[in-house]
Order: C-alpha cells, then sequence, then structure tokens
C-alpha cells in the first residue's frame, strides 16, 4: 500500500472574507489549513503562514514580529488596497514577511507564492530561529571543536581546577559553562568573576565579602563571590590580572578550603570546584615576577586550550548563522542568510577578535543590510575586489588556492565530506589527504 505524501499545514492568521473563499481550492491542492485570530495563535506551527495584515497590525507590530520569530517559517501577507496606501508598509512587510498579495486574490499566483514559501521554509529549516538552548552551546564541527566537546565531556565529572588558555574571543567563558552543566555540580551556582574588570581596591571585598563596619561605606554584611558559588562552581577569568596581594588569599583559600571576609575573624567554609582562564603566558609573568607560581600549579592541575576561529575551518559560516538568528530578536530584523561573497570574505578573513569578533561583525551587518542577505561590505569585510597579494612563486600560487578552496567548500558543506569532495571534483580519500596536506580540520 502506498502512503499519500504528508499534508503542507497553513495558518492563516486574521482571515478575511476572501482568506475564507480561498481555502476550499488550497485544501485540494494537498494544503491542510487552519485559522486563527493572532491573540489566539499561542503555540500552533505552520508550514506556511498567511496574515492578513490591517491597520492595527502596523500601530503595535510587535505581536506580528513575535509571531514571524517564533514561528520560524515564511509568512505571506494579505494586504487590501486601503492598507496598502499606508506609510511604512513596504518596509515592514519587506522586512518581515516572504511575499505579499493585494486583494481579490489571484488564485493561482497565491498557490504559486505558496508553494515557494514552502519551499524556502523547508530549505531554511522550520524552526532555525528557535536559538534558546544553543546559545550556551559550543557550536561547530571543526576538528578543534569536535576534540573540545570529547576532551570537555572526560573533564566535567571530575572535581579538580581546570586552567582554560586560549587567546581572547576564543570562548573561554563558554567552555566554563559547559564544564559546570555536565558536572554533578550543575543544579548549584555558576558564579563568574572577571578579575580584570574589577577595580584593585573592591576586588578582596568582591571575592571574599566584607563583614558590616570593615572599612567606610561597609554599611551592611556582604557575601563575596566566592562564598556565593559555595556547592557550585567559582569560574576565575583573566587570572593573570589578580594582584599579588590577591594571589595569597586566593592560594589559602584553595589550600584550606575556607575564606575570611573583610573585618571578619571567625573562618567560612565553602565547597567549590574552581575553573580559571587567561589569555595571557602565565609562564612569562612566572618569571617576571608578576604571577605566583605556587598558585599556578594549584591551578594548573588539568588544561583546556581553545583554539582561534582561523583554526576552525568549517564553523564560521555556521556560527555566523547562529548569530543572525540570535541577535535579529534584539536589533527586531528578520534573521538573515549571507551571501557568497559575504561568505568568500568571512573565509579569507584572519578573525583577530575571533568568535566575539564574528558576533560583533554579523551583529553590525544585521543593522546595516539592506537586501535580504548580508553582503561583505555590511560586515566590514572586503569582498572579491580584495587588495591584491604581493606576487609569489608559482607553486605558493598553487598551494594558496588549494588550500582556499578546501576552506571555501568547508564553510559551505562542513556537514557532508562526500558532498564537499564532489563540488572540488575529487575522491573522498582525496579530499580527505588534500585536508592533511594543508592541515585542516
Amino acid at each position: 500500500m502506498i502512503e499519500s505524501p504528508a499534508l503542507r499545514s497553513l495558518l492563516v492568521v486574521d482571515p478575511c472574507d476572501d482568506c475564507h473563499r480561498l481555502l476550499p481550492g488550497l485544501k485540494a491542492a494537498g494544503w491542510a489549513v487552519d485559522s486563527s485570530t493572532l491573540a489566539a495563535v499561542g503555540e500552533r506551527t505552520c508550514d506556511v503562514g498567511l496574515l492578513r495584515l490591517q491597520p492595527f497590525h502596523l500601530e503595535r507590530p510587535e505581536a506580528v514580529k513575535e509571531l514571524i520569530t517564533r514561528s520560524g517559517t515564511e509568512w505571506i501577507a494579505v494586504l487590501s488596497p486601503e492598507v496598502l496606501l499606508l506609510q511604512n508598509v513596504g518596509d515592514f512587510v519587506c522586512e518581515w514577511f516572504f511575499d505579499f498579495h493585494t486583494l481579490p486574490f489571484d488564485v493561482s499566483r497565491v498557490q504559486v507564492t505558496l508553494g515557494r514559501a514552502f519551499g524556502m521554509a523547508r530549505l531554511r529549516g522550520k524552526g532555525a530561529t528557535q536559538v534558546h538552548d544553543s546559545a550556551h552551546e559550543l557550536l561547530g564541527d571543526s576538528r578543534p571543536i569536535r576534540e573540545l566537546r570529547k576532551l570537555l565531556a572526560k573533564l566535567a565529572p571530575t572535581e579538580s581546577p581546570i586552567l582554560i588558555r586560549g587567546d581572547s574571543g576564543t570562548g573561554k567563558e563558554l567552555v566554563a559553562k559547559t564544564l559546570h552543566r555536565q558536572s554533578q555540580r550543575h543544579a548549584k551556582p555558576f558564579v563568574a568573576i572577571n578579575c580584570g574588570a574589577i577595580p584593585e581596591h573592591l576586588i578582596q571585598s568582591e571575592l571574599f565579602g566584607h563583614e558590616k563596619g570593615a572599612f567606610t561605606g561597609a554599611h551592611q554584611r556582604k557575601v563575596g563571590r566566592i562564598e556565593a558559588a559555595h556547592g557550585g562552581t567559582l569560574f576565575l577569568d583573566e587570572i593573570g590580572d589578580l594582584p599579588m596581594e590577591l594571589q595569597a588569599n586566593l592560594l589559602r583559600f584553595l589550600q584550606e578550603k575556607h575564606i575570611e571576609r573583610v573585618g571578619g575573624c571567625q573562618p567560612i567554609p565553602v565547597d567549590v570546584r574552581v575553573l580559571a582562564a587567561t589569555h595571557v603566558d602565565l609562564e612569562a609573568a612566572i618569571e617576571k615576577g608578576l604571577f605566583r607560581e605556587d598558585l599556578y600549579y594549584r591551578l594548573n592541575v588539568l588544561q583546556v586550550l581553545t583554539a582561534p576561529l582561523r583554526d576552525r575551518h568549517g564553523d564560521i559560516g555556521m556560527l555566523a548563522n547562529h548569530f543572525s538568528r540570535f541577535y535579529s530578536q534584539e536589533i527586531g530584523r528578520r534573521p538573515r542568510s549571507f551571501s557568497d561573497d559575504a561568505l568568500d570574505a568571512m573565509g579569507k578573513h584572519g578573525w583577530p577578535g575571533n568568535v566575539r569578533e564574528l558576533a560583533n561583525r554579523v551583529r553590525r551587518g544585521l543593522v546595516l543590510a539592506e537586501g535580504r542577505q548580508i553582503e561583505a561590505d555590511d560586515l566590514g569585510l572586503q569582498g572579491r575586489q580584495a587588495i591584491a597579494l604581493p606576487m609569489a612563486t608559482l607553486e605558493d600560487y598553487k598551494h594558496r588556492a588549494e588550500r582556499q578552496a578546501l576552506c571555501d567548500v568547508l564553510n559551505r558543506h562542513s556537514d557532508n565530506m562526500s558532498l564537499a569532495a564532489r563540488v572540488l571534483g575529487v575522491s573522498r580519500p582525496t579530499f580527505y589527504r588534500l585536508l592533511h596536506k594543508h592541515q585542516i580540520r
């Protein structure tokens, strides 16, 4: 017995009489149609949405924006001739809707538009804008990120201190949160302290707390960050910036497992798992007398190294799309994809600011983009008209072109190595040999 193909679902919001007359034909064409008012949509899902846009929607657009963002699919606006004349309706429709139709309907054109919208929704992946869970995950499929996830799974269940090292912007705090989330302490507090961001005269009180009257302005007892992390995880970010005096106090806490508040004399036992992070060379700091060697060995029981973005070939496109979805909610615009020129520019960029720089550039691109895609210029990057490289030997050019081709195809097809090999016109074994030759992935 051959099963009939699954119906395509269409949700019609605030339907008009013309919309109702359209529905029998759509049902006959294979659409499962549901209708609702905007206020009663709730958690209904659909493959494609049709919304009768009215003046009050334009006056209070937040509900429409929330519906379109939450559904993660393509929407088509239905406009009466009167609404079409309203100020800013064109900008609003172009920003938030896949297409629009004016009343009365051209039935054949509506069916074509619905089919195109359905195809686009499936191509983008329905529900792609649901980014809440992935906001706290280590995203990527490159070799460095796969190896990092495997290492964190081994280290998370232990109670040993861990030193997280890597360049600025490579996600050291995200690594710390992942370790906490996968540990037995996950239900307890995760307390992060940026040792370089707290004024030096306040660090003692911030870390260890103080008693009432301990100093001028101490009008009441304050629990410090270390004590607040009791039972959970204490993350000391930029530990290399901690003043020498505080390094001694921290070392004493790590050895004795208790603290004393400023102005107090009673030892307070504190049970925390300590994670520390730095982008500076602690060994060089020790030689210069800027960091205590005994504290270094207390913190560096286990070590994690975060890779710079330039070494995570194939992850840039995935991360860029993630940030496009994530920041679109903050900026109030629909998520945008990236043009081929923008993808090429991102693949060639060195990313000195790593993932943090990528996030900021995508944020900028969402604000500046005028079309449906983010262009290289929107990101502040040079497109195909980049400045010419200095002359080199023919072999250098071949080597550079071969490596760039590998990086470009990984930016687009990192999840399918067979397809990546076919795009380059080589066999899969040859593709892997080239990756090894250029030390990629």
